[in-house]
């Protein structure tokens, strides 16, 4: 083409081209069009190549299969079948990353993949009396690739209808079982952060592998909680245990009682007690057993039969089913993977929990805050360690219970050890007309350190808007109660300088004898906490201890007969 341009400037070939134009313009066009037929067909090519490559960022870098589905046909799909919005983003967005190609069939065959899902589905159905995920479509669809093998690919629609169901099924069951209820935890006084987890990808995972089970992107807190409550759901489908009509006086060891051997039936069944006799007799091992109950329970551990001891006995199963249910849900709420160094305050257990390197190195008593002034349920970062602190007191602490008091006497703040500060000047409690407040005054009043400070000889502050932190105190008769709800919201440890000396172990400087050295002050002594430890202040009245055990604890601020509410309808509150 270059060479006819060229040429043609020779004024021979000027007329040669006058003389044969109409001849050349065809065979010309005819070329450009062939050229651009050949061209617009590489690039379709390269573009359909380029549209059935996986998403490598998030998908393996293979082509899956042959079997491909129309894109419209999922629009389709949606509307017969009323899948929700949310969930037809995640099916259309699985599939335009996987260039529409099948996830449950192969070439040849339906895939184990498909296989294993519906194993988990099922169980998950079973384990949780869950019929909301139930598919009648997919069980017989499935039942009838199964049977005929090969042959059920002959008929493509009933192929892609099983393909489609099995995927929404998938993100449906997903949502329910690792997400759990779709209402803001926030709502249900639950302050820990959610992280959104990835289906999309959990999918790809296991249509991609042979046919293993998935991992479920939960905690394994909520796996060991899942073992027991299929256990219990055996002892449910075997009849559960009966109901004891315990005496009112407290049975102990060699009493004898009718009520005895109903005791006996539901402890072998709950695995306190190993072996079961049926003599009406308070036995050794008897006493053993009623121990281990109470224990997990929370109970005073005195081995007798006492009130508390007889009505935890006598909850059903499937109350206590409706109990690891509901914080199962909890425990989706929280992060898969837990800091491996942390503190944990289980509100219900009254426990304060110390892990090391994943593992509970210790735990302690607390006290944690009243019905009336709950304790919130946070995470927060510790970074402070403080020596003799003062004890500034809330608002509403002032409002409700000092005001009232300081309007008749000014002398109350001398009794307990307190001050009135305004700025860095501290004021005389004389010289403030306290009878023209109604609430809020514009002074801050504070405890000074010493013996007799409500927050003992040091605290650990964790920023939270919650105003709430962790502290010695000086009524350590509290610690011995079994429920220990008694403060305004803060939580009282009951060996705040194991804790101190736990979190300064990073700081040499900072032993056992340098700590007392700066108790004997009584001044204020702030330390830096490197690197700062998480705090999760959680709510748990059900979970599986460290030695294997179930432990159960009652609803102290009533969030289970809330939670209830939102899972199972009104009429299964929990009572």
């Amino acid at each position: 083409m270059i060479r006819f341009a060229t040429e043609a400037n020779n004024p021979r070939m000027k007329q040669n081209l006058k003389k044969y134009w109409p001849h050349i313009a065809i065979g010309t066009g005819i070329l450009a069009l062939i050229s651009a037929v050949v061209y617009y067909q590489f690039r379709q090519k390269e573009e359909v190549q380029m549209a059935f490559a996986p998403d490598s960022s998030i998908y393996s870098k293979k082509n899956y299969t042959n079997l491909v589905l129309d894109s419209a046909a999922l629009a389709t799909f949606y509307r017969l079948h009323l899948v929700a919005d949310s969930i037809q983003k995640d099916v259309s967005e699985f599939y335009r990353k996987r260039a529409y190609q099948y996830a449950w069939f192969s070439e040849n065959t339906l895939t184990n993949a498909a296989l294993s899902y519906n194993s988990q589905r099922e169980a998950y159905i079973s384990d949780f009396a869950d019929s909301s995920l139930y598919n009648a479509e997919i069980d017989s669809l499935l039942l009838e690739a199964k049977t005929v093998g090969k042959a059920f690919l002959t008929d493509p629609q009933r192929v892609q209808k099983l393909e489609l169901l099995l995927t929404t099924s998938f993100f449906n069951y997903t949502n329910k079982a690792f997400t759990g209820t779709v209402k803001n935890p926030l709502d249900l006084e639950w302050f820990i952060p959610r992280k959104k987890k990835d289906y999309q990808a959990l999918l790809d995972t296991l249509v991609s592998t042979k046919g293993s089970t998935i991992r479920e992107p939960v905690n394994r807190y909520y796996t060991l909680l899942k073992d027991k409550l299929r256990i219990y759901r055996g002892i449910e489908k075997q009849g559960g245990w009966g109901s004891i009509d315990v005496p009112k006086k407290a049975l102990k060891k060699e009493d004898s009682d009718s009520s005895l051997i109903e005791v006996k039936k539901t402890l072998v069944l709950m695995g306190d007690l190993k072996e079961f006799d049926s003599t009406a007799i308070f036995t050794d091992s008897l006493a053993m057993a009623v121990r281990r109950f109470q224990h997990r329970m929370g109970l005073a551990e005195n081995g007798k039969i006492d009130a508390n001891t007889a009505t935890e006995l006598n909850r059903p199963v499937s109350f206590r089913i409706r109990q690891i249910m509901l914080n199962m849900e909890r425990l989706r709420w929280v992060p898969d993977e837990i800091e491996p160094n942390m503190l944990l305050v289980n509100i219900p257990e009254f426990k304060l929990h110390v892990f090391e390197n994943s593992v509970q190195s210790w735990m302690c008593n607390v006290v944690v805050g009243k019905e009336a002034t709950k304790t919130s349920i946070f995470k927060g970062n510790l970074s402070n360690v403080v020596l003799n602190p003062y004890w500034v007191v809330t608002n509403n602490i002032i409002n409700n219970e000092m005001l009232p008091r300081l309007k008749q006497n000014p002398g109350y703040l001398a009794r307990n050890n307190m001050e009135v500060v305004s700025g860095d000047k501290v004021l005389n409690p004389y010289s403030i007309k306290w009878n023209s407040y109604k609430k809020n005054i514009p002074y801050t009043i504070r405890q000074k350190p010493g013996k007799t400070n409500s927050l003992g000889k040091v605290k650990f502050l964790f920023p939270n808007n919650y105003s709430i932190y962790l502290h010695d105190t000086p009524s350590k008769n509290l610690f011995g109660e079994t429920a220990r709800a008694f403060s305004h919201g803060c939580i009282r440890v009951s060996e705040p300088e194991r804790l101190a000396l736990h979190l300064l172990k990073n700081t040499p400087a900072w032993d056992e004898k340098k700590l007392e050295s700066v108790w004997a002050t009584q001044k204020e002594k702030w330390i830096t906490v490197r690197p700062s430890v998480p705090v999760y202040i959680v709510y748990f009245t059900a979970w599986v201890d460290y030695t294997g055990q179930l432990n159960f604890r009652n609803d102290l601020y009533g969030l289970d007969k809330t939670l209830s509410a939102e899972i199972f309808g009104e009429e299964k509150t929990i009572l």
